[in-house]
């Protein structure tokens, strides 16, 4: 799937780059210092930080550059016999834009190549299929970081990947051995029911029925008529709302900033909206909805297709219960 020559599977992709640089840049190996761009020196989410976590690796930090603008050279000025290696993390939960310049990955590993430096490759949330073809701006794909020459390149299993809670680490045949053979990779080894989950979702991949089977890519994937006729069978079948035009926000920690054009259905309860949304999710089937200008607003690209009639019990439970 990824075209890499070797991997290994973690808990969780914070796990992934902790055992990495403990392997790599340890306090007991003779080289420590891992270099980092300082725009990319990131909270992960859940108030994990790369530098607190290169700490607890044993790993030294050394940052180049400035938070918006970094360049080649100043990875090449950095290097010196402390170095162990090179990591670029991609900024996969936030944007920034405006005046800024990040060399790519094939010029980094360029430069670790004449050093004889490894250069790691902290992708994030992950993609395996290029988001272009859904409408949406073109996020690293994990083939792509192999092909580009990043010596081991770390992912999550779930976000963009669509698979249980899972760090993968994908490289060369030495550094994987290197990595897996560290005593930390026990502890954050992944359990056999989430390496079978993780297994099924990456052969989705490989068959080509990731739209199908993985519920991030088919809801990603939903035509804007699908999702029109969608929304006026809820109204239709409820007697409530209106259609409107809006936009699907992706989340999960992925693809910042970038929505998706939608139909919802609007609603405007006749009592608190409040109490109405209370209602939808102590519904048979909860139903978490969002508020936008005073009204109820349900995407259905945000429920798979097969949950339409759970929705429309749901709403007219929680008109029932308003009334």
């Amino acid at each position: 799937v990824t075209e890499s020559k070797a991997g290994i599977a973690v808990n969780n992709n914070a796990a992934g780059v902790l055992l990495t640089l403990a392997a790599i840049a340890g306090e007991k190996q003779v080289k420590n210092q891992v270099i980092v761009s300082r725009g990319e020196s990131v909270e992960i989410g859940g108030g994990f930080r790369i530098p607190d976590v290169m700490r607890q690796s044993g790993a030294t930090l050394v940052e180049v550059g400035t938070t918006n603008r970094t360049y080649s050279s100043d990875y090449e000025s950095a290097i010196n016999s402390e170095t162990a290696a090179i990591l670029k993390v991609h900024p996969s939960n936030f944007v920034v834009d405006g005046f800024t310049h990040a060399p790519e990955l094939k010029e980094i590993v360029a430069v670790g190549k004449r050093h004889g430096v490894p250069v790691l490759n902290d992708l994030g949330s992950g993609c395996l299929i290029d988001t272009r073809k859904y409408g949406l701006k073109q996020e690293p794909q994990v083939q792509s970081s192999i092909s580009n020459g990043a010596t081991l390149t770390l992912f999550s299993g779930d976000k963009l990947i669509g698979g249980p809670q899972a760090g993968l680490i994908a490289g060369e045949q030495k550094w994987i051995d290197l990595v897996s053979k560290h005593p930390l990779a026990r502890a954050v080894r992944i359990d056999k029911v989430a390496l079978s989950a993780i297994s099924a979702t990456l052969v989705s991949y490989l068959t080509g029925t990731h739209e199908k089977e993985i519920p991030i890519w088919t809801m990603i994937a939903l035509s804007e008529s699908n999702l029109a006729d969608r929304s006026e069978n809820w109204r239709s079948k409820t007697g409530t709302g209106t259609i409107e035009r809006s936009r699907s926000t992706i989340g999960g920690g992925s693809l910042p900033g970038q929505t998706l054009p939608t139909s919802v259905l609007s609603i405007d309860p006749a009592g608190k909206i409040e109490d109405f949304v209370r209602a939808l999710r102590e519904s048979p089937v909860a139903v978490v909805a969002r508020i936008e200008n005073n009204r109820v607003i349900l995407d259905p690209r945000t429920v798979l297709p097969d949950q339409d009639d759970a929705v429309i019990e749901a709403i007219k439970f929680a008109l029932n219960k308003s009334e």
